[in-house]
């Protein structure tokens, strides 16, 4: 069991979203929650009580009155979700009954110190008492905010332990190699010769191929989780919002021919083969005198900073030099695809244009008409193949920024730990040291070595309740 100094006082919160539904729970975890069971349903009925059965009644205020009618669990740890005992009201979910039943919860445990739970705690208590590893815990959170199904799939497999198997799996392989390497470094005189017979160059090569493979997994549930923000930029009237429109499948911008219509941003949540991506439409880019419009071409200038991929849209057979000039603006560092748009007023059909006309090449434009639709689905696959996409799987998992960074510094240690193998007897002691540094940054993804202040950042972006 992992420590902490707080486990021991009981927590309670409304476990239910804020608002009204047919059902609320309030949940309640801690050690000998009998007060508060008691309090709530009666002396008789608390000690009747038979584990994960659900009883129906009243529950009660202080003074015997009911406060409403419903459902009571009672999971005693550690075979309960936070593996300490676990109380379940399940009530009516208007939020006026859920507030009273928390309070009389509190209430009815203020003996036991009882306290409102903090985000994300509970589910913290559940790392804490190894029910989770950090990896799982984080799954529990990345399942609610899922905002697609190959998501939300991707969070259920981690939070079943898939991306945990695959780290333990590659810190067993490392602490095997580390143990072969450390044991030779007492025989100095045999252990080039016995590292040779034992294929340590071997094991450490195919280390390497797992770990690449996992963080290839990784970055594709990275990017499930987080999706891509897509900036259409260009100057006014070339359809930038028809081009919105048109990848959403929904009226969700105005479209005349009056330049200058969009004087704010637009943003508009689609998802891509199961890939979320936030397209934000902006203002046309040019010269204005117009204050409120010349604002909104400030905040187009503070979006395309923050892009993962810009859409430079331009029209069909009409390129100028506010075309040029707004290309020679856009960040170099950042994926940009010329989208020339009003094929049809052209009479062009739809294609893709590739650097250097290789096919394998990356995207340079697209052409398409934002009015007819053709060219969109090309558009679409387009922006696929910058993030990275390589299609669902049964084998993704979803993963995190942190999770990224530790597997690459996990990579770049073995990357460091061959080059010094290579060199032989005058460096195994640094090839020991680069092995052991891998593993503790593999560990940091499960939690095994893990600062207490990124627990705190990491269960502190939960909901409350869970």
């Amino acid at each position: 069991m992992r420590s902490d100094p707080t486990s021991s006082v009981p927590i309670a919160a409304i476990a239910t979203a804020a608002g009204r539904g047919g059902i609320g729970v309030v949940r309640v975890s801690g050690h000998a929650l009998g007060p508060i069971a008691e309090g709530l349903l009666g002396a008789a009925r608390a000690r009747a009580m038979t584990p994960r059965v659900a009883h129906y009644g009243p529950f009660l205020e202080a003074d015997g009155s009911e406060i409403d009618r419903g459902l009571a669990l009672f999971f005693p740890g550690p075979h309960s979700y936070t593996g300490e005992d676990v109380l379940e009201f399940q009530g009516h979910g208007g939020p006026v009954v859920m507030q009273l039943l928390l309070r009389r919860v509190l209430q009815a445990g203020a003996a036991l110190g009882v306290r409102l739970a903090g985000p994300g705690e509970f589910t913290q208590r559940a790392f804490l008492n190894d029910k989770l590893d950090l990896a799982q815990a984080e799954a529990v959170a990345d399942l609610i905010d899922a905002s697609t199904e190959q998501a939300a799939r991707g969070a259920t497999r981690s939070l079943a332990g898939a991306f945990s198997r695959a780290i333990h799996a590659l810190v067993e392989q490392v602490v095997h190699l580390r143990m072969l390497v450390e044991a030779t470094l007492d025989f100095p005189e045999e252990e080039i010769d016995f590292l040779q017979r034992a294929d340590a160059l071997g094991q450490l090569a195919r280390i390497r191929t797992a770990l690449a493979d996992v963080l290839a997994r990784a970055q594709q549930g990275a990017l499930l989780r987080a999706g891509m923000n897509v900036v259409l930029a260009g100057r006014p009237n070339v359809g930038k919002s028809s081009l919105l429109n048109a990848l959403a499948g929904a009226e969700v911008a105005i479209v005349t021919p009056v330049a200058g219509t969009t004087r704010d941003k637009v943003t508009q949540a689609i998802q891509i083969d199961g890939v979320p991506v936030n397209i934000i439409d902006t203002a046309g880019l040019r010269e204005t005198g117009d204050e409120v419009e010349r604002i909104g071409i400030a905040r187009t200038w503070e979006e395309v900073a923050k892009a993962d991929v810009i859409l430079h849209l331009q029209t069909a057979g009409h390129v100028d030099a506010l075309d040029a000039d707004i290309a020679a603006r856009l960040p170099a560092n950042v994926p940009i695809v010329r989208v020339v748009n009003k094929i049809d007023l052209a009479g062009e059909g739809a294609r893709i244009e590739r650097a250097e006309g290789v096919p394998s090449a990356p995207v340079r434009a697209v052409h398409l008409s934002a009015k007819t639709g053709e060219g969109i689905d090309l558009l679409r696959g387009a922006l696929l193949e910058l993030a990275g996409w390589q299609g669902a799987s049964e084998s993704q998992f979803i993963a995190r920024e942190r999770h990224l960074q530790a597997l690459q510094a996990a990579a770049a240690h073995l990357a460091s730990a061959q080059a010094n193998a290579e060199r032989q007897a005058q460096a195994l002691d640094l090839f020991a040291e680069e092995l052991r540094l891998a593993q503790e940054r593999l560990n940091e993804i499960t939690g095994e070595f893990t600062a207490d202040d990124l627990l705190g950042v990491i269960f502190s972006r939960f909901c409350i309740g869970k």
